[in-house]
């Protein structure tokens, strides 16, 4: 390289310094204190304020993270509770599933065909169907494995299939 010639940072770096001795004394004082409060002020946003934000938000997180370990919880329990409940008979969980389907009265029809029973429904409350589920859940031994339902004005409509596996013959 050539020595004479000075590299473009450097001159900038002459250029900057000559303006700052040109300036007068409040002038300098003035950049002085606005070169430290844009200082702070990248601190504060850079280092301060992201950790501040973090420490507000993490009690609400551990509450719902504390929640959801609370539910999880409770699932596991079920299932545990559903795996060490007895089977039931054949003729049982249809009796059961006959029964629990009368509560739904007309608008419901039950029909059994080897391990599968299906129900359908035409205008059953969203409470009324989710109390007969719980039933047969428990009193058949019955599971949902697919359900084909819509929603109108008087209630649920459609079908819903359970597999009667937890039954013995």
């Amino acid at each position: 390289m050539n020595p004479a010639k000075p590299r473009p940072w450097q001159e900038l770096k002459r250029q900057a310094l000559a303006r700052w001795h040109m300036l007068g004394e409040r002038e300098r004082t003035a950049l002085k204190l606005a070169g430290w409060a844009l200082a702070l002020l990248l601190g504060w946003l850079i280092a301060v304020a992201p950790g501040l934000r973090v420490l507000k938000q993490t009690p609400a997180q551990l509450e719902a993270v504390e929640l959801q370990l609370q539910d999880m919880q409770g699932l596991a329990l079920e299932a545990r509770e559903l795996r060490s409940t007895p089977t039931v008979s054949a003729a049982q969980a249809t009796q059961a599933l006959q029964a629990a389907s009368d509560h739904l009265g007309p608008a419901a029809r039950l029909t059994v065909n080897g391990d599968r029973a299906v129900l359908t429904v035409t205008g059953v409350a969203a409470e009324a169907l989710q109390a007969w589920l719980g039933e047969v859940r428990s009193a058949a031994r019955a599971r949902p494995l697919e359900a084909s339902l819509q929603r109108g004005p008087q209630g649920y409509s459609g079908t819903v299939v359970l597999g009667l596996s937890g039954a013995a013959p």
